[in-house]
């Protein structure tokens, strides 16, 4: 009898760690192929394997493949960042069959876009953190080429984002006013921009969107419009190549998300409910991939910066026994 309390009592013991193992098994997550995508991709796979007991790893993500891979083939169990505006009816009909599920929110105020100015431009004059205040100095924002002109640096060629930020620059009239719209070739193009205007002191004008290194590294305004959001109009009209008459309005918050697999959603209860509280505000994931620019970090080493010196952060995100395991894992 006493053999057999004492092997009860061992299995017992166990359990806990066994079910709690087994609940979690084997989980894939998106690698996504841009800097915030990839850092949280290795937040979340440090957290689940050390905190969760999880047999995490990541696998290389796109977007549209991603999401098409999660709705037809169950796989990879996660997406950590995915924008969901650019696949909504796909993703919401996989919702509606059961294949898939919304975690929650990756960035809590959205992907922001919109057109920008320096800081210490409207710190000098407020008037520019309006349209109206740019459009009355376009000489402060001078055509590289062309000095009697105003620049304004719309998307490259071939992104969504060069329809929507050049049928805003006609919706605002700014070419009346005396800017051009200038295409800046490339994602580099358009970031080295705002650095070297900034780093001159020279005015900038153009389109952005965060979180992104460069606006965790250079304090930058997003100007008002004075339209407020006509998110329909936006739809409809702004972000579409046949809109005739664009009319002003701001960018409206980006739905950016994770999604995960329904299998994983039902059988990880634990690891869905870090998923669920894990959310970056615009200014953390900022200043962090300001840090992994300048300190040519990957998404790996990244990671663990952000998990080493930012507990304030995360351990919200988790219970105290997982946010003791992943300090001891560090």
């Amino acid at each position: 009898m006493n053999k057999l309390l004492a092997t009860s009592c061992l299995l017992l013991s166990a359990m806990p760690m066994t079910s709690f193992a087994a609940e979690c098994g084997k989980v894939t997550i998106a690698d996504m192929n841009w800097s915030s995508a990839t850092v949280i991709a290795n937040i979340d796979r440090f957290i689940l394997a050390n905190g969760y007991d999880c047999d995490a790893e990541l696998v290389p993500g796109d977007t549209m493949p991603t999401g098409t891979s999660m709705i037809e083939k169950g796989e990879p169990d996660i997406a950590p960042e995915f924008w969901s505006n650019s696949l909504k009816a796909a993703l919401d009909k996989g919702v509606e069959e059961g294949r898939l599920r919304f975690a929650g929110s990756t960035l809590s105020e959205g992907g922001v876009e919109g057109f920008w100015v320096p800081k210490f431009l409207v710190d000098k004059d407020p008037s520019l953190a309006t349209i109206e205040g740019v459009k009355n100095n376009p000489l402060l924002f001078k055509h590289p080429e062309d000095p009697t002109k105003g620049a304004f640096y719309g998307c490259p060629a071939g992104w969504n984002c060069q329809i929507s930020s050049g049928n805003l620059f006609n919706a605002l009239g700014l070419e009346d006013k005396g800017f051009e719209l200038i295409d800046p070739g490339s994602g580099a193009g358009l970031s080295g921009s705002i650095a070297k205007a900034y780093e001159r002191g020279q005015g900038w004008f153009g389109y952005y969107w965060a979180p992104t290194a460069v606006l965790g590294k250079y304090e930058m305004v997003k100007v008002d419009f004075g339209s407020g959001i006509d998110e329909e109009h936006f739809k409809s009209c702004i972000t579409s190549e046949e809109c005739l008459d664009p009319k002003a309005t701001m960018y409206p918050p980006s739905a950016v998300d994770t999604v995960v697999t329904e299998s994983f959603a039902q059988r990880a209860p634990g690891a869905m409910s870090y998923l669920a509280n894990r959310s970056f505000t615009t200014n953390e994931l900022n200043t962090l991939l300001a840090w992994m620019e300048d300190n040519q970090a990957d998404g790996e080493i990244a990671g663990e910066y952000f998990l080493e010196n930012h507990s304030d952060i995360w351990t919200q995100w988790v219970t105290p026994d997982v946010a003791a395991k992943v300090k001891a894992a560090l």
